[in-house]
């Protein structure tokens, strides 16, 4: 069962991916009412307060990653590879917290990311990835589409598939795939440093 510590960053992500996704819907509803000024000083009022929850959840989920030596470690595995930024690496130790100690294909599967059999006798279906945890396969795919623009061979990974006809789902796959196996075995150094220092 997971620990106190791990449901408290549990829930302290959930609810600063909660005030980040109001925040836009406030933002957008802004943009719309230009020419209102009551509503506008409304809007502004609200948007505010969602920035200083933002600011303040954020602090609290850095704090507790600083404060325990096995998440600040992952952190600093985690931090070099490009697009990896401070809410990828709570994401990641909120909602997939056995990255690390899993093999890549269990990984995979767990953030539905691994690619699930579809045959019967003969008859060979495609094989659709489904399930997991959708948390971390969004953040998967922001981070890896990044990472691709920076990464010499994720660019190349990127390439080949696009130069094969891949289509462009199957490609934002394959790249978050390969993106978290990268990161499931900087996790597993990390936890052997960790485990070693202990």
């Amino acid at each position: 069962p997971p620990s106190p510590g791990q449901q408290r960053l549990k829930a302290l992500v959930a609810r600063l991916r909660q005030v980040t996704d109001d925040l836009t819907v406030q933002k957008q509803r802004r943009a719309s009412l230009l020419d209102n000024a009551e509503m506008l000083a409304s809007l502004n009022e609200v948007i505010a307060l969602l920035k200083r929850q933002s600011r303040s959840l954020e602090g609290e989920i850095a704090s507790m990653i600083d404060d325990d030596p096995l998440w600040s470690q992952l952190a600093q595995a985690w931090r070099p590879v490009k697009g990896v930024a401070d809410r990828t690496v709570a994401r990641l130790m909120a909602d997939l917290p056995e990255i690390g100690t899993y093999s890549n294909k269990a990984i995979a599967k767990l953030a539905g990311l691994a690619p699930i059999a579809n045959d019967s006798g003969k008859r060979q279906g495609k094989r659709p990835v489904r399930g997991g945890r959708s948390s971390v396969r969004s953040i998967l795919f922001l981070v890896a589409a990044i990472a691709s623009r920076y990464d010499k061979s994720l660019a190349e990974f990127h390439k080949r598939l696009s130069a094969a006809g891949k289509p462009k789902m199957v490609i934002r796959i394959a790249l978050a795939r390969k993106l978290l196996v990268r990161l499931n075995a900087k996790a597993r150094e990390a936890r052997a440093i960790y485990a070693n220092a202990t």
